[in-house]
């Protein structure tokens, strides 16, 4: 869901905690009940919670205080990395920036999210995250991991292996709206999505979950074995 960004001043008690640049708890940033349904925008790419796993974005257990494009095997983009090379640290300023405006703190991010729209929000979700930062070895067992599939595909579905090269001859209508380099611009990426996110989300256009008329359409005329083709050449791009 994108938002319609407008400029707030930061809460007091959260300037105090940026003043004092020390860890807060989670119950000094904002409401952590709030912030679990704040995070459902986050869901769609982010894992969080007891056994939690990189998707479409990188799991957040333990964001705060981690460097930008640090958790191993996960292919972050050039910028992500390129800022944490030059000492970005997921401190609460830092994260509140991002969410606020992602492209604002890295330009060349591939987070296709527009931003959360008031200082309330990010600061409940923030609080929300928090817990899984400040007691890692406690993480809440019944905290939503996100990635929930919104159809339920058989196992032979899955286990087709794509042809990347057959994928990118179906590609070119794709790449008629997103960008091949994984820039957002109004149209989410889908450059190096995991596999199974890629054949989950296209099965639930092709069965009207997702509720995309264009994307119902093509996803309609897509046999198995090109779903699969085109999750292989857009996991492998660049």
């Amino acid at each position: 869901m994108l938002f319609a960004r407008r400029h707030h001043s930061y809460v007091p008690a959260l300037a105090a905690l940026f003043a004092f640049g020390t860890p807060a708890f989670a119950e000094d940033i904002g409401d952590a009940q709030a912030g679990a349904e704040v995070y459902e925008y986050c869901s769609g790419c982010h894992e969080v919670g007891q056994g939690a796993e990189n998707g479409i974005g990188p799991q957040l257990n333990g964001i705060f205080g981690r460097p930008a494009g640090a958790i191993e095997g996960y292919n972050y983009s050039k910028g992500l990395v390129r800022e944490g090379k030059n000492g970005l640290v997921w401190e609460l300023d830092k994260l509140n920036a991002y969410l606020e405006n992602p492209k604002a703190l890295v330009s060349d991010t591939r987070m296709s999210f527009d931003g959360l729209e008031t200082q309330e929000e990010r600061n409940d979700v923030m609080a929300y995250l928090r817990q899984f930062s400040d007691n890692p070895q406690n993480i809440p067992e019944a905290a939503p991991t996100a990635r929930a599939h919104e159809v339920v595909l058989p196992p032979e579905i899955l286990a087709i292996v794509g042809d990347p090269e057959y994928g990118e001859y179906l590609a070119t209508e794709c790449t008629t709206c997103h960008q091949v380099d994984g820039d957002y611009d109004g149209i989410p990426s889908i450059t190096q999505w995991p596999q199974e996110d890629f054949v989950v989300a296209m099965h639930a256009y092709k069965v009207k979950v997702r509720p995309h008329p264009v994307m119902q359409m093509m996803a309609g005329r897509l046999t198995d074995e090109e779903i699969a083709a085109l999750a292989a050449y857009f996991a492998e791009l660049e």
